[in-house]
């Protein structure tokens, strides 16, 4: 990977005035701050069929988040946590951008702080990823504009991400001689530990394509025109599956990822399918199938 070029940046279409919002995301010590437009940072909107929409919402910012933003997102992250009746989360930032990275007020403040101070404010933006990546309900992040820092590593955290074609995305922590350490699990696990190292060590900045080889997003879409069939058709999607199951699953990956494949092992994924086919909706869907007719949960 080399640094991007004046060429890279007209390959990726970027106009003058965005490539230097580009620099100021990729630099938020470098950008002005704007006042916010809305006090609600994080707004939580639902359907009657289980779909959930957690939005960042400072578009004045950029989406960037603070202190109180990521305090906001872990509530909601939280909340979700005994929702029961969701099916699929979609997560998203206001006004066209995903999420800048850490807020420019916000980084200001943590320079002059100790480093015990840093490590406990540290500490809500890691609790906050971890709600995340333990909602029971699949977690889908839809990306456009840009995704920068912290930004992508909330992209890492959810279970699949969706870019729109000229999204771009950075590591840049290291252009401030730092890390970036919290979202690192994340990043390691969606994309491999080789990428990550050349994501993380060059701050390259690189676009929906890139980032879906690398596997950090899963579909890109030609344009922002295409987000709104695409949720609907996922979400129509995910009432096949049963509420309980999709939750079931997602832990039964967490626990055996990394796991070596022993007689421990076996016993256990031997007793989570009992359980499961005990269920109640593991009784309604093999009953369902054999009578051939829609489980319960699909109404």
């Amino acid at each position: 990977m080399t640094k991007p070029t004046e060429a890279d940046l007209n390959a990726l279409d970027i106009t003058p005035g965005e490539a230097a919002e580009i620099n100021a995301i990729s630099h938020p010590l470098l950008a002005d701050p704007a006042p916010d437009a809305n006090d609600d940072l994080v707004r939580i909107d639902s359907t009657t069929d289980g779909t959930v929409f957690v939005t960042i919402n400072r578009p004045d910012k950029r989406n960037a988040f603070d202190a109180p933003t990521i305090a906001a997102l872990y509530e909601a992250f939280e909340t979700l946590q005994g929702a029961d009746h969701v099916r699929v989360v979609f997560i998203r930032g206001a006004g066209g951008t995903f999420s800048a990275g850490a807020d420019l007020g916000w980084m200001a403040d943590a320079a002059e702080w100790s480093e015990s101070d840093n490590r406990d404010d540290a500490m809500g933006l890691a609790k906050m990823l971890k709600a995340l990546h333990d909602v029971p309900a699949l977690t889908v992040a839809i990306v456009e504009g840009a995704a920068m820092g912290g930004g992508a590593g909330i992209v890492a955290a959810c279970d699949m991400a969706v870019a729109v074609k000229g999204t771009k995305f950075a590591f840049s922590e290291v252009k401030l001689g730092l890390i970036p350490a919290t979202i690192a699990p994340y990043v390691v696990e969606a994309v491999g530990a080789r990428t990550a190292r050349a994501l993380f060590m060059t701050a390259d900045l690189f676009d929906a394509d890139a980032a879906k080889s690398f596997g950090l997003v899963g579909h890109v879409l030609d344009s922002a025109d295409q987000i709104d069939g695409f949720v609907t058709a996922f979400a129509d999607s995910m009432r096949a599956c049963a509420p309980g199951a999709v939750g079931e699953a997602k832990r039964l990956v967490n626990h055996v990822a990394g796991h070596r494949i022993d007689h421990a092992l076996m016993e256990e994924t031997a007793r989570r399918i009992a359980r499961a086919r005990v269920s109640a909706e593991g009784q309604e869907g093999v009953r369902a199938f054999l009578e051939k007719r829609k489980p319960g949960w699909t109404q």
